[in-house]
Order: C-alpha cells, then structure tokens, then sequence
C-alpha cells in the first residue's frame, strides 16, 4: 500500500495533468527543437482565426508550443520580419502581393508557399439592387445610383462599406481616379461588415460593401461584385482606377523560423485548405453562431488524414 504522503503526492500529478488536459496545454515533447513558443499572427477575420487555430493545434500534436497573437492584417508582415511573431496564415494577393514580396527580398521572411485558397475582393451588391440600379454591375451605373447607397451619415455620396482600414485595399484612391460620387466608411472588424451586410440583406437594403472570397458570404447571399475596369499591373500601380487582383492566399515565416523549428515549418509549409473548406467552416462561426476553437477542433477530429501528411 503506498504511503499517504506518496498518495498525496500522485494525486496533484495526477491532478495537474488533468487540469493542463483540460486547459489544451500540451507539454512539448523532448524531440522537438525548441520549447520556445511559436507566434502565429490572429487576425481580424474569421478564416485566419481558423487557419491559425487549426495549424496551432496540429502543432501541439507534434509536441511543440504554440501562440496565437492577435495581429492587424498589414502589420502581419513587418511583425513577421521583426520575429515578433513567427508565422502568418494568410497574406492575400488581392491586397498585399507587392508588400509580401518586398518583404521576402529583405530576407528576414521567407514565402512558406500557398494556402491552396485563392482570392478575390471587391466591391459587392445584394442580386435585387439590379432592379432599382439597373446598370449594375457595372461601374459605369455607380453614380447615377449613389443617392440610392447614401446614408444620413454621407449626405449626398453612396455609402460603400468595407472591413477595417488596416486592411488596405486602396479603395479612396479608386474612388479619386475613377470620380466616383462615393465615401468609404470603415467596419471595426470583420463581424461588424458581416453584420452589416445581413441587416440589409434580410430587409432588401440597398448596401455596396468590400465582400471577399473565400468566406461564406457567397454562398448565403445573391449578389455580384462590381465589374470596375479590367485589372493591369500599369494601372493599379499608378491610380487604381481599376479591378483589384486576384491571386492565391500566401504563408510568410520568419527568416528564422526554419533553422530554429525545422519540423515545425516544414508542417506549416504542407498546410492546405481550399475555399470550400474554409468557407464552410467559416459560416459556423459567423452564421451559426459556433466559436472558432470549437469548429476547428471539429475539423481536426475529421480529418486526422489529411493533417498527419503535414506532420510527415
């Protein structure tokens, strides 16, 4: 029989052990390279909040520790070049291909590849707009509607919403080259946008707002996006009196990431999740109202075969 003092003292281990369960600490295991933490970005919107929780935890398994840091949509990159945080999930082309590349030629980042996902921003309205905006899609029509898309707040211009300013997007400058009788007015965060196109949407309002893919929005809500002058590099370089690009959804480490956690970020650079997915995944969260550790872990526990190919 043991001693009580032994007892007692396998009773708090056992209790500890429980408790770290309980709270998802997992102790990194004595082959990883590094115990330090690895920092990855967590952004504003509900697909990089997904992509880094479900990395996060494919991590964990692998034995190392892992950290989620809050992080504004531009400033993923220069953080990731300073090594405040050590990974970023999604860097879209749509927005930041010009940034991302500065940076990567810096060295102090490295391009971990493609998400698989591939993007598009723009500026979107509900399907019904067309019968009291008959031009649209096109351009061309904005202005000759703009009364319809004003609100109290922007007089006489048409209101055109979108995501937080850090997200960047140039959409100021399109409105100055393309003379454009509208004003941007900022969402705080991407459940603020959501919310907004859903209000309207479900009262047939009118509403011109930044929608992006991938994301659920497409799927749940009817619209089209604004068909604005065909994209060229010459143009969106100067003015961007034009579409905004399109492109893949990037991974950037830091420079010192590999050398440091080598089987780590050789796993971050096998990540893969194609629109679909994410977007199904990502209206749990924002239509059905789950928490995004809970849809992730739920993905996790469906799909142990696809991410074990990115711990091999």
């Amino acid at each position: 029989m043991l001693s009580s003092t032994l007892s007692s003292r396998l009773f708090g281990l056992a209790a500890a052990a429980s408790l770290a369960m309980a709270l998802g600490a997992i102790p990194a295991r004595a082959d990883v390279e590094s115990k330090d933490p690895i920092k990855i970005t967590y952004g504003d919107w509900t697909t990089e909040q997904l992509n880094t929780e479900i990395m996060g935890r494919v991590l964990k398994k692998m034995g190392y520790n892992v950290e989620n840091v809050p992080t504004e949509y531009l400033a993923q990159i220069p953080a990731v070049e300073s090594g405040d945080v050590h990974v970023a999930m999604e860097i879209w082309f749509t927005t930041a291909a010009e940034l991302f590349a500065k940076s990567v030629a810096t060295g102090k980042s490295t391009d971990f590849g493609d998400t698989g996902m591939l993007a598009k921003e723009e500026w979107w309205f509900p399907e019904y707009m067309k019968e009291k905006c008959p031009g649209l899609p096109d351009w061309k029509a904005l202005n000759d509607c703009a009364k319809l898309f004003a609100t109290a707040d922007t007089g006489d211009k048409g209101r055109y919403i979108m995501g937080p300013e850090s997200w960047g997007g140039f959409d100021k400058e399109r409105i100055e080259a393309l003379k454009l009788n509208y004003q941007v007015v900022y969402a705080g965060n991407d459940s603020v946008l959501n919310a907004e196109v859903k209000s309207a949407y479900e009262r047939k309002a009118p509403i011109l707002a930044w929608i992006y893919a991938p994301n659920w929005t497409t799927a749940v809500y009817q619209g089209e996006w604004i068909k604005f002058p065909a994209y060229t590099k010459e143009c969106y370089d100067s003015n961007h009196g034009c579409a905004k690009p399109e492109g893949p959804v990037k991974k950037l480490g830091w420079a010192g990431a590999e050398k440091k956690w080598p089987k780590a970020m050789a796993a971050v650079k096998k990540f893969h999740m194609d629109n679909d997915t994410i977007g199904g995944l990502a209206k749990q969260v924002d239509v059905d109202g789950k928490k995004v550790d809970e849809v992730a872990q739920a993905w996790i526990d469906a799909n142990e075969a696809v991410w074990k190919k990115w711990m091999e």
